[in-house]
């Protein structure tokens, strides 16, 4: 057999072995999410901590189901990807919009703030959100790349990899936020948001993964640290659902500060990566379809 061919067979196998582990990994995630059901059933929470519990698990499902191609595939064209943070940033906008800030101002008004009050109040919340979120960045931003890579034994991340998957991690906190509280507070439209923003973690677990196994990591590792990544959204969306519960005018407030966080997410981050390749078209009509995508959603499902 020709050195040609005995690559050939080489790479089929390889691919047949990639094939069947991407499989077996999202038969793995299917088994996981049903046995996550039953025990969320079975924690017997209140009604609305338990609909921000199954709402941050959406999310977290959406995210690990997004880094599964990773364990096939080594690279994303890089025009659908661009196109794919174009479309999660249109969702997000759209969720600050409509499931965020208009629900945030009837909340206000609702428990007895004139419209120039809630728009105070909802402006407030909005631009606290922002600056929290704006601050971790500088502290995200200001890490020693030293700690950042890897030791003689193990391949090298560069720091700057590393810094944006501790960036995607903390950027996930607001969408748990956002359900939190919009469960906690009763939203009608809460489950729409919920599905939404798991749409949006399908591209960002995606992109973890593939950035993290193209920097050298092997791609298990990768598809584990993109899956884990979406973790922190039911964590910070029970928290933050248990807070509502707590007192009345934190409803309007947290929906303000979610909506202030994820609205610098797109704008700062999203956005910008979107089109920094030059794909400019691809990612605004990527954006386009997700915000219209989101915006049917939340008035079909509310």
């Amino acid at each position: 057999m020709s050195l040609a061919g005995m690559r050939s067979e080489v790479m089929s196998v390889s691919s047949v072995r990639l094939f069947r582990l991407a499989m077996g990994t999202l038969l793995l995630l299917a088994g996981t999410a049903l046995l996550l059901a039953r025990g969320i059933a079975w924690l017997d929470l209140e009604p609305r901590m338990l609909r921000a519990l199954e709402g941050g698990a959406l999310c977290a499902l959406g995210t690990a189901l997004g880094a599964v191609p990773v364990l096939v595939i080594r690279n994303m064209p890089v025009a659908l990807a661009d196109t794919l943070l174009g479309f999660g940033a249109g969702v997000m906008l759209a969720a600050t919009a409509f499931s965020l800030i208009i629900p945030g101002l009837n909340a206000a008004q609702a428990i007895g703030f004139s419209q120039w009050g809630a728009g105070g109040l909802i402006s407030f919340g909005l631009m606290f959100g922002a600056l929290c979120l704006f601050l971790v960045d500088l502290k995200v931003s200001g890490a020693s790349p030293e700690a950042l890579v890897g030791s003689e034994n193990q391949p090298v991340i560069a720091a700057r990899i590393w810094l944006f998957v501790i960036a995607i991690i903390a950027h996930n906190i607001p969408e748990g936020m956002a359900i939190g509280v919009s469960a906690g507070g009763g939203m009608p439209d809460a489950d729409s948001l919920a599905m939404g923003i798991a749409l949006q973690d399908v591209p960002e677990g995606l992109v973890i993964a593939l950035v993290l196994a193209g920097a050298g990591m092997p791609r298990f590792n990768a598809f584990l640290i993109g899956a884990a990544s979406g973790l922190v959204e039911p964590l910070a969306a029970v928290v933050c659902a248990w807070l509502v519960n707590v007192a009345e005018l934190l409803l309007p407030l947290g929906l303000a500060c979610a909506a202030g966080a994820m609205l610098l997410v797109v704008t700062q981050e999203i956005i910008p990566e979107s089109r920094s390749n030059g794909h400019h078209r691809l990612a605004s009509l990527g954006l386009c379809i997700g915000f219209c995508l989101m915006m049917v959603m939340d008035t079909a499902m509310s």
